[in-house]
């Protein structure tokens, strides 16, 4: 499936910005689409899937995986099968961020913001694709390393087994910092009945300091 990136949820890249300032004013909003022309123009989405039945113990066939936390295995009751997936907007977009930040550092926040905004938009298209392509089966949401109570440091695994340095071009460093930094991965339950339901911020190990939700917002993780 083609990795693509359609456009940009304005609001989302505002709260990535960190503005808290109510309608955001018509100059603000000319540079988001400033920034959006940018992206488009350069950044080159990469995605790359691979789905694996889950075995009664938890771990995905074949792979030794094994996701660990009660919020994760919420997350897929029910499921028989579960996706790995990795998207990134590619060196490109870091690229032109970094540059920008040299020139003009209010334009790279927006940029920054608009980035971030950007590969949610390249995920959700690669999940719209994959519940056409899967149904009538159901897809759960994206639940990524490091929400809730699932280790961060599963993200090696989890890149290990996507071998998304590779394929896609992306890399960790010693920290679990994904290089480049637009990058996600995440896990999707597949499920032959009901979806399961969308996950809950008070169901999540991170509610009491969770800074996205005290300012209004939820994380990627649905």
């Amino acid at each position: 499936m083609e990795a693509r990136l359609t456009g940009l949820d304005r609001a989302e890249a505002l709260r990535y910005m960190g503005w808290r300032g109510g309608p955001a004013p018509e100059e603000l909003l000319r540079t988001l689409d400033r920034c959006e022309a940018l992206l488009r123009r350069t950044a080159r989405p990469r995605a790359v899937w691979r789905m694996f039945e889950l075995l009664p113990d938890g771990t995905l066939a074949g792979t030794g995986f094994c996701p660990e936390g009660r919020d994760i295995r919420a997350h897929l009751a029910g499921c028989g099968q579960v996706i790995l997936m990795g998207a990134t907007l590619g060196a490109e977009a870091e690229t032109l961020i970094r540059r920008t930040q040299a020139a003009d550092m209010a334009l790279a926040l927006a940029l920054d913001g608009c980035a971030s905004a950007a590969i949610e938009n390249v995920c959700d298209n690669l999940c719209a694709d994959l519940a056409a392509a899967l149904a009538p089966k159901r897809l759960t949401g994206r639940f990524s390393p490091g929400y809730g109570d699932m280790p961060l440091e599963q993200q090696e695994t989890l890149c290990r087994v996507l071998d998304v340095e590779r394929r896609i071009g992306v890399s960790l460093t010693a920290g679990g910092l994904m290089i480049p930094q637009k990058s996600v991965t995440a896990l999707i339950g597949v499920s032959d009945g009901p979806g399961t339901e969308e996950r809950r911020c008070d169901g999540c190990g991170m509610f009491a300091n969770c800074e996205i939700r005290k300012a209004g917002g939820r994380c990627g993780g649905t």
